[in-house]
């Protein structure tokens, strides 16, 4: 059985549905509320175009851990139950049905009763979940997302799941995270539109031109998931434990314990050429009070992904409120992490140029390291956000927020103005400055007779570039004030007007390229009748 909240991250921060209001990261939607959609504002749309859509809409940052930590009363309401449950991710729960239908008398009346339950007990819940039942995670995580379109439960029948499945496109794959975009489009270009289509090939066939990742993909589209959540008790030889002496009340020394022990995890399994796909997490304080919750990834979960979790989980346990019956009043004693489900890994073919790297991996580690040594928010690494200026392209935000192993999140491109989805409309083209200046330099830019140059609205200039006199000094660039260089070659104007539609924050600027007697190249920016210096050519 699958339990799915659609749009979790808006409904986590306090939006009901029908405030219009979307979760934004890099710049995209990647959540948003029903009035929201009703306003055209769909998934994927970038900031502009969401406020294009729906101009009163409510815009805010994505942050994962306040999605972990709002989930939390979902969770115990769901463990009500049954305790033995799978949290894929804040807002999605998977767990064994088997047991919970013979009690309640059936699967319909089971999801009826779990609807009315995390209803009634979750007060931070605006909006009804999607219940799926089925055979397996893949047929019960599609059931979970028809039912909220249809407004009840969608309970598909024992042995039903290879036909249930048959008519579905090819995409649920892509969206349930199962298979690569890369593959899904390979399938659609041969012609399998349908899962039911890729169940009908021969899995000799499929492993000898897709690989692995053909016959996991070809295994869920005939409805043969054969990964139920497991309710057997952990192997007691695959935990590790690390108990404090001396319980500790700071999260970030029990994030640190708890990074040891994945980093054993991750080695020692990878060791043996396999990945875990199910870690159970126990946190266990002084005065003997617990919390236990099992993780599920399909693809694997890496060493920073299971510290990510065990900090969601230690996040949630603090915050629980007072006077509850599992309320945290002592520190930790107890750290313990149990990969109860492995797989072997398939690994990924990377290209023949690009792709991941030894370097990138070491830089990876050592961000982690960092982290763990400091705090959440003093290591930060770069993220693509997309802008037409070098300064607005990417923004800093701390390394806990960032799977440094999903290269689509952290920043991995490069060429000016190039993204993880493409090029952004209107920025420069390539190369790259070397060097951006947080803070601009003003300048001076005349013409052959010393008369300062003006930039038309139609974006005309009103002389030849000629002289370039810096009005402040700048030890990083060598130059004095009022030192004054010739340019010897310029390209532009390249006129953008940004954010019209909103008075305080409306921009409207012309950029120029120049390249002076030193053979130095800058990038200048006239706004307001005044030049800048934003950033420099090597």
């Amino acid at each position: 059985m699958t339990v799915w909240f659609p749009d979790w991250p808006v409904t986590a921060g306090g939006f009901g549905a029908d405030v219009p209001a979307a979760a934004m990261s890099a710049d995209r939607v990647i959540a948003r509320t029903a009035a929201a959609g009703v306003e055209g504002v769909v998934v994927g749309q970038r900031r502009r175009q969401a406020q294009r859509r729906c101009p009163h809409i409510a815009l805010f940052d994505h942050d994962p851990d306040r999605d972990a930590r709002e989930f939390e009363p979902v969770v115990r309401a769901v463990a009500e139950i049954s305790p033995r449950l799978d949290v894929v991710e804040p807002g999605w729960i998977s767990l064994r049905a088997l047991g919970p239908s013979r009690y309640f008398g059936g699967d319909d009346v089971l999801a009826q009763r779990l609807v009315e339950m995390v209803v009634a007990d979750a007060a931070t819940v605006s909006s009804r979940p999607g219940v799926g039942i089925a055979d397996g995670r893949f047929a019960s995580s599609v059931a979970a997302r028809l039912a909220v379109r249809r407004g009840q439960p969608v309970v598909v029948g024992a042995g039903e799941s290879p036909g249930f499945c048959a008519d579905l496109p090819i995409g649920w794959l892509q969206t349930l995270g199962e298979s690569d975009p890369e593959l899904i489009e390979l399938f659609a270009r041969l012609g399998l539109r349908r899962l039911g289509d890729l169940a009908a090939l021969s899995a000799v066939d499929v492993l000898g031109r897709f690989g692995h990742p053909g016959v996991h993909a070809h295994r869920l589209a005939a409805g043969a998931d054969t990964r139920p959540a497991s309710t057997t008790d952990p192997a007691p030889q695959r935990r590790l434990d690390h108990v404090l002496d001396d319980p500790v009340a700071q999260a970030s020394a029990v994030v640190f314990v708890a990074k040891q022990l994945a980093d054993q995890v991750a080695e020692s399994l990878a060791a043996d050429g396999r990945v875990c796909t199910r870690l159970v997490v126990l946190l266990e304080s002084e005065h003997g009070e617990r919390s236990e919750r099992s993780w599920y990834r399909s693809a694997g979960l890496t060493a920073a992904a299971m510290v990510e979790r065990v900090r969601w989980q230690l996040d949630a346990w603090i915050n629980l409120p007072r006077g509850s019956d599992q309320e945290l009043t002592g520190g930790i004693a107890l750290v313990r992490l149990t990969p109860d489900e492995v797989r072997a890994d398939d690994g990924s073919q990377l290209g023949l140029w690009g792709g991941q790297t030894e370097a990138d991996r070491r830089a990876a580690r050592a961000v982690a390291r960092l982290t763990t040594l400091t705090s959440q928010e003093a290591v930060t690494v770069p993220v693509w956000r997309g802008g037409r200026l070098p300064a607005d392209r990417y923004e800093w935000v701390p390394a806990a927020m960032v799977d440094l192993d999903q290269r689509s999140r952290a920043v991995s491109r490069a060429g000016t103005g190039s993204g993880p989805t493409g090029p952004w409309p209107g920025s420069l083209p390539s190369p790259s400055p070397a060097t951006v200046f947080a803070d601009p330099l003003p300048v001076e830019v005349l013409d052959e007779h010393g008369v300062a140059l003006q930039v038309t609205g139609r974006g005309m200039v009103s002389a030849r570039p000629a002289i370039l006199r810096l009005l402040a000094g700048d030890h990083e660039s060598g130059w004095r004030r009022g030192r004054v260089r010739r340019i010897i070659a310029w390209a532009g104007p390249w006129p953008v007007e940004e954010r019209w539609w909103e008075p305080e924050r409306h921009r409207r600027l012309a950029r120029f390229q120049v390249v002076t007697d030193d053979h130095d190249g800058y990038l200048v920016v006239a706004e307001h009748q005044r030049w800048w210096i934003s950033a420099r050519y090597d």
